[in-house]
């Protein structure tokens, strides 16, 4: 299981990127919003939806869970 956060700050597209905790692109603790431990990242991206309707996991640690 890994540790994931999703972002508080919106991308251009709207998106909220799911991160899992040792992603490069992981925001810093003041711009991300913890989510918990998930056996996968679909659970992550699910969970973050609670909080932020257009989540979208990471191209870089949650790629199974992007959608361009």
């Amino acid at each position: 299981m890994k540790l994931y956060y999703v972002s508080t700050n919106k991308h251009s597209n709207g998106d909220h990127e799911v991160h899992t905790s040792d992603c490069s692109l992981l925001p810093n603790f003041v711009n991300r919003k913890y989510l918990g431990h998930f056996a996968s990242c679909k659970e992550a991206v699910l969970e973050a939806k609670d909080s932020y309707p257009q989540s979208n996991g990471c191209k870089i640690c949650t790629d199974d869970c992007h959608t361009a």
